[in-house]
């Protein structure tokens, strides 16, 4: 359980060069499961963290995606499908696009963490999508991935310090925990990614022909 991996501050305390990650294999997509729809305003309500959006607030269209950074369909949904859907939707004010976290293992959860502490939902979600594009190199290692993981931090402006801080960052944990645990409970999240547009639930490979179906007819 991620809870337990990381309530114990000594689970998340770095060493001179090794973070203290358990190595667990990162989970692939399973089966979803959980209601086909959820009230919009349920799943719209705030939580104690900022919301990782990107588009207007008033699009008609609102798209949530629960998703974990060690998740290689999520990845693969970030990489090539994300980009063709903010340049179609996004950017034309048409969709308003969430991310969520739900992390699978403990790397996902460092992940996570390392995204929020770049200070803005804007710098975070920027992150996100560099942790998704170098996801081989962090997520699926077989020795500890401090290393990379602290490659891709540098890159956003951390130093050693920040970087030890943010990982062990109690608060922060819980937090985002908390993320995860409202969208088993409340939404019946259980595979990743997930999504939900206008409330009702989807896939990748279908979420281009949900937000369409949203759309309002012209």
């Amino acid at each position: 359980m991620i809870q337990s991996a990381f309530t114990r501050r000594a689970t998340l305390m770095l060493g001179a060069s090794t973070l203290a990650l358990a190595a667990m294999p990162a989970w692939s997509q399973r089966r979803a499961t959980g209601p086909e729809t959820v009230p919009v305003d349920e799943l719209m309500k705030a939580g104690s963290l900022p919301e990782l959006s990107i588009g207007k607030v008033e699009a008609p269209v609102i798209v949530v995606e629960y998703a974990s950074k060690t998740c290689g369909h999520c990845a693969a949904f970030h990489n090539k499908i994300y980009p063709g859907i903010k340049e179609k939707f996004i950017d034309s004010g048409k969709v308003r696009f969430i991310y969520r976290e739900f992390p699978l293992d403990d790397r996902a959860m460092a992940a996570d963490m390392l995204a929020r502490c770049t200070g803005t939902p804007e710098k975070a979600l920027a992150m996100t999508s560099i942790l998704f594009a170098k996801q081989e190199e962090w997520a699926f290692v077989r020795t500890n991935p401090v290393t990379e993981l602290f490659k891709i931090a540098k890159q956003a402006g951390f130093t050693q310090e920040s970087f030890d801080k943010c990982l062990t960052d109690q608060k922060l944990l819980d937090e985002i925990t908390t993320v995860r645990e409202r969208g088993t409970k409340t939404f019946g999240v259980s595979a990743t990614p997930t999504f939900f547009v206008n409330g009702k639930r989807t896939t990748s490979e279908g979420l281009e022909k949900e937000i369409v179906a949203a759309l309002p007819k012209s």
